[in-house]
């Protein structure tokens, strides 16, 4: 373990010096919200020694150096709703919790731009933007509940993605506070900026690695006025796959392709008490399509049902009315709440291989999942070849078992993935959960290159460590 010195209650009174009494805290009640985000608490969750809700750049700049100098872990913490382990205080130390960091500053509809602090929630920016008639479009599908600062950090995706593209797309400026404590303001109201190294871009997906980003300068586009989706039903996950690339080399680009197999269709409609006709169906595709064109989107609709039906689709259901479109993506959303019911104990992954290899996936997760007995439930964004396979536990199996058959199940999942080119995570991020995994996979060269990073930036490696790499 590195050599980190503890918080005493001289740096614990400094740290209320810098943000008043009322936003710092220690005892256990209090911290313990803050120990762990939605993995699994037993096996990841973390203690810090104290907790500070600064409520600006400049209190954050303070308590870096504060820590810096002390040698002081640093966790920088959004909503805590990731899913790698990323903000949990692996060393203890100093949790800097941005939510009363929550403002929208500026909505400069000149430039088509949001300037907002970090922890903003992004359904709340989304929410303010679309009635001024704009719309972020880098936002995942935990919108509702992730902030900006934590998007930024994982570069977060979502079900737009096919489209839109993912959070860092958006991201044309911040404001970082480097793990020295220094504030520095990366990119600006400016679409192009090749003026020196691409640091915005370095910053972005770094998983807080790096710096403290307190505010962004997010792009927005035009709200698109017209929507439509389908539901295509097919009798096997694989043939459901396999249209996937026929849909994207046609002409029609989708804003989403979303799969579910059945055992998470079923699932997420029994978690809602929703019905959706599943009984005959192996798998799923969700098919979004908008734009500002209705005649085009209807048109486009057409097309893309008729190339469903010609790949083997039982059947393709059109919701066009907005409570139809919001029942059914419901469903979708709620699948991983679903199954976190079924059973608690599980590990939800999110793959990532080049579209072309999406097809080839699915039969190897069913045989993966024979192999060390158990489900492995499929759902997750097609379009974009990053699946959600979820590893559960059987609740007859001991937990002995389970930990045994989940860490050579992941070993060969990743192994499988990365020979198709593909990545150990698309956009939930590596944090403290897929490290072990990461280096054994990643080209040695690439690895020296990001610990050079680190340590050029964080040489007291006090900057969220424990992430990433040891």
């Amino acid at each position: 373990m590195p050599a980190y010195n503890k918080v005493t209650q001289t740096i614990t009174e400094a740290l209320r010096d810098i943000c008043g009494k009322g936003s710092v805290f220690t005892d256990e009640e209090k911290t313990e919200a803050y120990s762990h985000d939605e993995t699994d608490a037993a096996e990841y969750g973390r203690s810090p020694e104290v907790v500070v809700l600064p409520d600006s750049t400049e209190q954050v700049a303070q308590i870096v150096k504060l820590a810096n100098k002390e040698r002081i872990p640093i966790t920088p913490r959004g909503a805590g709703s990731g899913l790698s382990g990323g903000a949990i205080p692996w060393f203890g130390g100093i949790v800097i919790s941005l939510e009363k960091m929550n403002k929208l500053l500026e909505l400069d509809k000149e430039n088509m731009v949001a300037v907002v602090e970090a922890g903003i929630v992004t359904n709340d920016l989304a929410t303010i933007v679309q009635d001024e008639g704009l719309f972020f479009a880098g936002y995942p599908m935990s919108l509702q509940t992730c902030v900006i600062g934590g998007n930024i950090a994982e570069n977060a995706g979502g079900g737009k993605a096919v489209k839109y593209g993912v959070t860092g797309r958006y991201i044309l400026g911040m404001e970082l506070v480097t793990p020295e404590g220094e504030v520095v303001r990366l990119g600006g109201k400016v679409f192009k900026d090749v003026s020196g190294y691409d640091l915005k871009s370095l910053i972005i997906g770094s998983e807080g690695t790096l710096g403290i980003v307190t505010k962004a300068i997010v792009k927005l586009i035009a709200y698109p006025g017209a929507r439509s989706d389908i539901l295509a039903l097919f009798r096997t996950p694989k043939e459901a796959i396999d249209v996937v690339p026929v849909i994207l080399t046609h002409g029609v680009t989708p804003t989403s392709i979303e799969f579910m197999d059945q055992k998470s269709c079923i699932a997420s409609c029994k978690y809602l008490n929703e019905t959706l006709p599943y009984e005959n169906c192996g798998a799923m595709l969700l098919i979004e399509l908008d734009g500002n064109n209705g005649i085009r989107i209807e048109m486009d609709l057409i097309e893309t049902g008729k190339l469903c039906k010609k790949h083997g689709a039982l059947e393709v259901y059109v919701a066009e009315d907005k409570n139809n479109i919001e029942r059914i993506w419901n469903v979708r959303r709620n699948v991983a709440e679903a199954w976190k019911v079924i059973s608690p104990i599980q590990s939800l992954e999110d793959i990532v291989v080049p579209v072309s290899r999406i097809p080839e996936i699915i039969p190897e997760l069913e045989r993966i999942g024979k192999k060390y007995n158990m489900e492995i439930p499929c759902y997750g964004h097609a379009g974009d070849g990053n699946l959600h396979a979820t590893l559960v536990k059987d609740p007859s199996m001991s937990m002995e078992d389970w930990k045994k058959n989940e860490a050579d199940c992941l070993w060969e999942l990743y192994q499988v993935t990365n020979k198709m080119g593909g990545k150990i995570s698309g956009e939930h991020g590596i944090g403290i959960k897929r490290r072990e995994y990461l280096k054994e996979l990643i080209d040695p060269a690439e690895l020296r290159m990001m610990q050079a990073i680190k340590k050029a930036l964080d040489p007291n490696n006090i900057m969220n460590p424990g992430k990433i790499f040891t």
